[in-house]
C-alpha cells in the first residue's frame, strides 16, 4: 500500500487564530507537526494542506511540503481536496496543532489496514482513557464509546456514557484527532453533506457513523499536547 501523511493547516482557528504560526522554542508549531511526522519514516509522502498563504510559506521556506487548497468547513473535506489526483490507498491525517505525535501511535493506525482483510474499515483513529473529572467534564475534549470490536458508535463533546449505576465503574476514552482514511472513503466523506449530529457537535467524524460507515478506534497511551487554546501553548512551551 502507498500511504502519505497530510497536516491539513488553516490560519483562522475560532478558538485560537494564528496558533499554528506560534512559537514552540525556535519553531513555529506548524514546522514542529510536520518534521515530526516526517522523521517517523512511515510515509511515502508528507505534505501540509493550507488555504493560508502565510502558512504554506512557512513549510516551503522551511524546506517542506505544502498545497494550497480552498476554504473549507473540516480538516477531512481539505484533505479530500488535496489528495483527489494523488496515487495513493491509504491517507493519514494528523492534526497541525499536535505537535508531539510519535512514531507508535501511526504504526498502530496504519497497521489496521494491513489487517482489514475484507477492506471494511473507511478509518482508524486513536483513543485514550481519561482518569481526571475535569478532562472528563471538558466540552474541548471529544469523548468516544465503542463496541465490544472497537468500532466507534459516538463521538460527543458532552460526557458520555453516563454514570447513572454508580457501582458499575465506567471508563471514559477522550479521541485524539489522529485519522487513517482509506482514499476512496475520504473522497466519498467529502461529498456527503453534513447531518444534523455533526453539525451539533462539530465533530467530523460523526459525518462517517451517520452514513453508515465504520471507524475503527485504536487505545494508545500516547500523551501529547493539542493547542486548542494560549493555556494549552504554555503546556507544550513547557514540553520543549
Amino acid at each position: 500500500m502507498k500511504i502519505i501523511a497530510v497536516i491539513p493547516a488553516r490560519y483562522e482557528a475560532s478558538r485560537f487564530p494564528a496558533k499554528l504560526m506560534q512559537m514552540l522554542g525556535e519553531k513555529t508549531v506548524i514546522t514542529t507537526t510536520y518534521q515530526n511526522v516526517v522523521e517517523t519514516g512511515l510515509f511515502d509522502e508528507v505534505f501540509v494542506a493550507t488555504d493560508s498563504e502565510i502558512i504554506f510559506d512557512e513549510i516551503v521556506q522551511n524546506g517542506g511540503n505544502a498545497v494550497m487548497t480552498g476554504q473549507h468547513e473540516t480538516g477531512s473535506d481539505r484533505i479530500a481536496e488535496a489528495v483527489q489526483n494523488i496515487d495513493c490507498d491509504i491517507v493519514i491525517n494528523v492534526q497541525g496543532d499536535e505537535p508531539f505525535l510519535k512514531l507508535e501511535p501511526l504504526q498502530q493506525l496504519i497497521e489496521v489496514f494491513h489487517n482489514d482483510d475484507n477492506q471494511e474499515i473507511s478509518l482508524a483513529s486513536l483513543k485514550i482513557k481519561l482518569t481526571e473529572k475535569e478532562e472528563i467534564e471538558n466540552p474541548n475534549n471529544v469523548k468516544v464509546i465503542t463496541d465490544n470490536n472497537g468500532f466507534a458508535l459516538y463521538f460527543s463533546r458532552s460526557v458520555i456514557p453516563f454514570h447513572r449505576e454508580i457501582s458499575y465503574k465506567v471508563d471514559y476514552f477522550k479521541h485524539i484527532g489522529v485519522y487513517a482514511f482509506r482514499k476512496h472513503a475520504l473522497i466519498q466523506f467529502s461529498k456527503l453533506e453534513m447531518k444534523p449530529l455533526e453539525i451539533s457537535e462539530k465533530i467530523e467524524c460523526i459525518r462517517y457513523l451517520e452514513y453508515g460507515m465504520k471507524i475503527k478506534l485504536i487505545e494508545t497511551n500516547f500523551i501529547g499536547v493539542g493547542i486548542d487554546t494560549p493555556e494549552d501553548l504554555e503546556k507544550a512551551r513547557k514540553l520543549i
